[in-house]
């Protein structure tokens, strides 16, 4: 039997469906409009192995509908264009009953073969729904993303890849006639990442190289195999996200001939200029930020310029700025000031906005005061006065920390001589 494990493994219905419990788990955002049959057009954005194909078929398969399935990878207009007509005759309206039309990797459909899609979904002879790795904000032309709800889905948790692990040992008609005992499971879970394809990959790949029915699995032999063997285990193409983390933790460590050389391995692997210029602009604000501004110029450039020109000359580009980044300053205080405030946005709520930072356009609200006490900071003396901009629950809570370099610094300095009494730099 050449079928793979994690594709065995596939549960039939979405009773048996692992994780993602926010969107079909008694509370999902997904379940009620699943028991009213009623789909609208969606795109399932998350990482690889977190169930994102498989929702769409158990999504399909409870309602008993019509459907078809695509991948942008080995599709064009043409068959996307076969499929409409299909779904066209077979009654494909906006009924309760009309098909669906599942479209993997739909961020590798370029502008033209999205176009195609608009007016069978504009129209209800089709149901769409697509999945993407990739942020459909910026893969998903405007015209379709305004027609689909985007659902994210999460690496799954650790106790959801233990039910996968289980079920797979013992219901899987090859690995169940084995004697295998599971005396260790850190190393398969961590490895996955979230992953229950990758772990599943790793589990089988770990059983048929062992060439004996009687194993014992722990963690060191995970570790043992996975690090002989990535490449194989990996075979679905998730490796890119391992190797696309070691590239930007080695820009964050500040070293600049490990960053090109994972820059290197994301290239001659055939990874998309944009997601790899993507990765860069994120490091540039998250790891470096304001130790060093022209990082993220330098970055938004660089996207620019490759998604103009492509490979092979974008790859000096890339790596031009690839070595000023690795080679900046660093801070990931913007990082961690987003962070902690969004943290005490959902511990508080919606605190009301100070009355006197309020806009006041109308008689009615200035005799509501909005705007009332309001100090022009122009008005006075190197264009700042101390007044509170903070709703009152949270008065003198400080966010930002200035990072430890010369830049930053700077502004700790900055802060300091302004509000040093309130926030205590």
């Amino acid at each position: 039997m050449n079928t793979p494990l994690a594709e065995r493994m596939r549960p039939k219905t979405l009773e048996d469906y692992t994780g993602q419990t926010h969107l079909i788990g008694p509370q999902g955002t997904l379940s009620p409009m699943l028991a009213q049959g009623q789909i609208p057009s969606l795109l399932l954005w998350g990482p690889p192995g977190t169930g994102k194909t498989t929702l769409a078929t158990l999504i399909a398969k409870s309602q008993e509908r019509p459907f078809y399935s695509l991948s942008a990878i080995h599709s064009g207009v043409k068959e996307v264009r076969e499929v409409i007509e299909k779904a066209k005759n077979s009654g494909g309206l906006f009924t309760k009953k009309g098909p669906l039309l599942f479209i993997d990797e739909i961020h590798r459909f370029s502008k033209s073969q999205q176009d195609s899609l608009l007016g069978a979904v504009e129209k209800g002879y089709v149901t769409l729904i697509g999945a993407t790795t990739e942020n459909p904000s910026f893969e998903v032309i405007n015209a379709l993303l305004s027609r689909c709800q985007v659902y994210t889905l999460n690496p799954l948790k650790k106790e959801d890849l233990e039910v996968l692990l289980y079920r797979a040992l013992e219901q899987d008609e090859l690995l169940a006639k084995r004697n295998i005992q599971l005396q260790e499971k850190e190393a398969l879970l961590n490895l996955s990442g979230g992953d229950a394809r990758k772990m599943l990959s790793l589990l089988e790949l770990i059983v048929f190289s062992s060439g004996t029915d009687d194993l014992v699995i722990t963690d060191e032999l995970v570790l043992e195999k996975a690090q002989t063997n990535t490449i194989l285990f990996d075979k679905e193409g998730e490796l890119h996200y391992d190797i696309a983390s070691a590239f930007i933790k080695s820009i964050r460590g500040s070293d600049p001939n490990a960053a090109v050389y994972w820059l290197a391995r994301l290239i001659e692997g055939g990874e998309d200029v944009k997601f790899i210029a993507r990765r860069l602009l994120i490091a540039a604000s998250e790891d470096i930020g304001n130790a060093n501004p022209n990082a993220l110029v330098l970055a938004n450039s660089t996207f620019q310029a490759v998604t103009t020109i492509g490979f092979p000359e974008a790859r000096i580009i890339l790596s031009q700025c690839t070595l000023y980044l690795a080679n900046s300053p660093k801070s990931n205080a913007a990082y961690k000031a987003i962070n902690s405030a969004q943290s005490r946005v959902k511990e508080t709520g919606n605190l009301g906005v100070p009355l006197h930072l309020r806009n006041a356009p109308t008689a009615l609200m200035k005799d509501l005061n909005y705007g009332k006490g309001y100090q022009y900071a122009h008005d006075f003396e190197n264009n700042f006065v101390a007044q509170e901009y903070l709703p009152e629950e949270i008065s003198n809570t400080r966010f930002y920390e200035p990072g430890g370099n010369p830049k930053e610094n700077q502004s700790r300095q900055f802060l300091k001589q302004r509000w040093k009494d309130k926030y205590g730099y």
